[in-house]
């Protein structure tokens, strides 16, 4: 799996573990969402070690801004609520931030 794969796969892990805790504790859900949820965040804990990076600041970086446009894509699909221009323009310019630290050449 290629890393903005293992990113998306990530992200959608992530946000998903920590809604559960949102419903649960904003929305009345029953407590039962809190092991889902953490399942949800142990896995998305996991699937980050598997970026291929010579550091862990490094993937942490990049996953920020794939996460800010799955986060993005969250509100839309699941909360019903349209990211505005400002979104859209937020989450391009932190993608390609994303893609910059992730395939940007380095020095040995």
């Amino acid at each position: 799996m290629t890393s903005v794969g293992i990113f998306t796969l990530t992200a959608a892990l992530e946000i998903a573990g920590c809604f559960a805790f949102w419903a649960w504790a904003r929305q009345g859900a029953s407590v039962a969402w809190l092991l889902p949820g953490l399942v949800g965040l142990a896995a998305f804990a996991w699937l980050l070690t598997k970026i291929d990076t010579d550091g862990a600041g490094r993937a942490y970086a990049a996953y920020g801004g794939i996460y800010i446009v799955a986060s993005l894509i969250w509100l839309w699909a699941i909360e019903g609520k349209m990211p505005d221009r400002w979104d859209v323009l937020g989450g391009t310019i932190c993608v390609l931030g994303a893609l910059v630290i992730l395939y940007g050449p380095r020095t040995a």
